[in-house]
């Protein structure tokens, strides 16, 4: 049976591929330098013919091919968003580009720096909240290079340091906040790891534009706890809100029914209103058995009485 792969490794091994260089240096001289290679290896062998005869073209020929090879290799180009670092024997020559870049073999080394904004994913995490449950987050880490000699001279690969640094940093902020903190904070947590990462980067030439988090995924049981609880608040709103509804409506009442026994018409219009809203069908027979104004001349003498 093959063993299965440590979960710690396969994090590391996704790290460094999203970390990972991807189209660095855009080759804009291969034409000029071709155009420099047969220039010079054509006017070579001229020379040799005119100059030295068939004896010696061979000499001249294999004289001019190396000739020709390293002056093409001189011309490099950059691109408008490139950057080249030069270093002469080792040591910092200068930054040169956009556009013809003179390079001597041998002698120089260049680095082909992008200084457009750079883009690199943040692979899922593993972190324990404060209230210790297990979440997965992952982001996306958006940057650029400000200072081109300081990314290449002051740390061994920008785009790997910086990835790792910002997953470090997302561990620490997301382990020193609660689940309900994660998941209502976002913008908070957002700017404490920006603001954690700006804080070395700069050192490194690089200025961070923003850190976004894609994705929290949770363990299913919390999911289903989560969704109970959701329901079961909606569900005291909804009984909260009926019971306030019923309570105005009694209040409303308890006043129309003041409102009506201290005026003596009041419940005559009422009831007049009420045969109204019965409407003029032939269907609808409306019997009073007691008309109004008995009730009326009735509650008059109970008053007389008293």
């Amino acid at each position: 049976m093959s063993e299965q792969p440590d979960l710690t490794e396969v994090t590391q091994i996704l790290s460094k591929q999203y970390a990972k260089r991807q189209h660095e240096h855009v080759s804009l001289g291969g034409g000029l330098r071709l155009v420099i290679f047969f220039g010079i290896f054509g006017l070579f062998c001229g020379l040799g013919l005119i100059v030295g005869g068939p004896l010696a073209l061979p000499l001249i020929a294999t004289l001019g091919f190396i000739v020709a090879l390293w002056a093409s290799r001189i011309l490099r180009v950059a691109a408008q968003w490139e950057r080249g670092v030069v270093l002469r024997l080792g040591k910092l020559h200068k930054i040169d580009g956009p556009g013809v870049m003179y390079i001597f073999p041998v002698m120089d080394n260049v680095r082909f720096v992008d200084t457009r904004t750079l883009t690199l994913d943040i692979p899922h995490q593993q972190v324990i909240t404060k209230d210790n449950v297990p979440v997965n987050v992952d982001g996306v880490l958006f940057f650029r290079v400000d200072d081109p000699e300081k990314a290449v001279t002051t740390v061994q690969d920008y785009r790997f340091a910086i990835s790792q640094y910002a997953q470090a940093s997302l561990r620490d902020v997301i382990g020193g906040m609660s689940l309900d903190e994660l998941l209502s904070e976002r913008d908070q947590i957002q700017a404490s790891i920006e603001q954690m990462v700006e804080a070395h980067s700069t050192s490194w030439g690089i200025h961070i534009d923003s850190i976004r988090l894609l994705d929290i995924n949770m363990p299913e049981d919390l999911k289903r706890m989560m969704s109970r609880q959701a329901s079961a608040e909606r569900e005291k709103r909804a009984t909260i809100t009926k019971a306030e509804g019923d309570r105005d409506a009694a209040l409303n009442l308890a006043a129309a029914a003041t409102t009506m026994a201290t005026s003596p018409g009041a419940m005559q219009l009422r009831t007049l209103q009420t045969l109204d809203g019965l409407g003029s069908s032939p269907s609808n027979t409306v019997i009073l058995a007691v008309p109004v104004e008995v009730m009326e001349a009735i509650n008059a003498l109970k008053g007389d009485k008293k």
